[in-house]
């Protein structure tokens, strides 16, 4: 991954945040649903996603962050005086019952470390990655989980991740072959989906970290992106798309939107709006001030929203810009669709808090030392 993205790499994600591998595991844990409390670029890291059936198992989901560009300069964090738009009836986001932290807190009752770990990061719902290319079992793998969470009356939240040439070949590189297959891909994906609420965090550094490719090659991307978001609303009239608008550090909300508008993002057809700081850390003040002006930038319907990634900026970013597992930060606010912010749709974790960036481990793989630090 380049040094101004952000980072997600291919293993384990957070409480809840899975992504689907076909080896063969079975989902053994009863779903869960978790109420949702009120609560630079660097490489994404995926983690493995959920088990559909006994033959489906989770695959990786990105759980890194990138490095990111230049910051901007200073920003105000005003609080928009207009209301809050309507969030899906349930006000609840969906526990995955898989995940890298659940299992090592299964496997480790009698770890010290192990209650703090359980109720701040495990007990929390969490975004699922689908991160592997595999046409043959994304649709199962996918209704496992937003079946489960209709029967438990929560919203689960889904990361597809498997655009070619994603991360620019860094540390979360893979994906399908070539667009033609992405797009077959995503039509097997959104079968999945079932008929419920669903939030749908499209492709992360998809359109933010684009910098690396042709010019030719960029809007052939975008045009499938665009694509994606159809097909994903026309399988199911209730979920609501999300597009990479990166983080407030890296383009400014101009350059993004504009990038954004070329992948379809300003239409009602492909989008509900945009998301930013998956696998970063800075501050929501900072991230919602910035998803604001993007969107305004934008244009597009006026419904349009923002959700924010806060699992792991509770004590924002490193002063020295370091975005590998970085010491001293802390979880951010619990995952919610009830934000109370005009245009801001949800808080989510779409990183798992204790997934490493590759410092503390393997990508992607959870750390329980880097897990304790950021939640005790």
């Amino acid at each position: 991954m380049v040094a101004l993205a952000s980072v997600v790499v291919a293993a384990g994600t957070v409480t809840g945040t899975l992504s689907a591998l076909d080896d063969g595991r079975t989902d053994e844990a009863r779903p869960d649903a978790t109420g949702s409390p009120f609560l630079q670029p660097l490489p994404a890291v995926p983690t493995p996603s959920p088990p559909a059936t006994a033959s489906a198992s989770p695959s990786p989901s990105p759980s890194a962050t990138r490095t990111k560009p230049r910051p901007e300069p200073s920003r105000t964090h005003k609080r928009a005086s207009a209301q809050p738009r309507t969030v899906p009836a349930s006000a609840q986001l969906y526990r995955h019952p898989e995940s890298q932290v659940l299992e090592w807190v299964r496997a480790n009752r009698d770890d010290p470390r192990r209650p703090v770990i359980e109720s701040r990061i495990a007990d929390r719902p969490a975004a699922v990655w689908f991160a592997d290319y595999t046409p043959s079992n994304v649709t199962a793998r996918v209704r496992a989980v937003t079946s489960a969470a209709v029967a438990r009356g929560g919203v689960p939240v889904v990361v597809p991740y498997a655009i070619p040439d994603r991360d620019c070949g860094g540390a979360s590189q893979g994906g399908a072959p070539d667009l033609g297959a992405y797009d077959g891909w995503i039509e097997r994906f959104a079968a999945g989906l079932g008929s419920g609420e669903v939030v749908v965090i499209l492709e992360p550094d998809s359109i933010a970290q684009s910098a690396c490719l042709s010019e030719g090659r960029r809007t052939a991307r975008f045009a499938s992106l665009a694509r994606a978001g159809r097909v994903l609303k026309a399988a199911n009239p209730k979920a609501r798309v999300y597009f990479d608008a990166g983080h407030s550090d890296w383009n400014s909300p101009g350059k993004q939107a504009g990038l954004l508008r070329r992948a379809g993002a300003a239409s009602a057809a492909s989008s509900d709006g945009i998301f930013s700081n998956v696998s970063n850390f800075n501050g929501t003040a900072e991230e919602v001030a910035y998803a604001r002006r993007t969107l305004d930038a934008l244009g597009g319907p006026a419904g349009l929203g923002a959700v924010i990634d806060t699992s792991r900026n509770g004590n924002g970013a490193p002063a020295d810009g370091e975005w590998c597992d970085p010491a001293g930060r802390r979880l951010g606010q619990a995952p919610t669709l009830r934000t109370g912010e005009a245009r801001i749709d949800a808080y989510l974790w779409v990183k798992l808090p204790g997934e490493s960036d590759g410092c503390r481990g393997t990508p992607g793989t959870f750390s329980p030392g880097y897990a304790y630090e950021l939640a005790r």
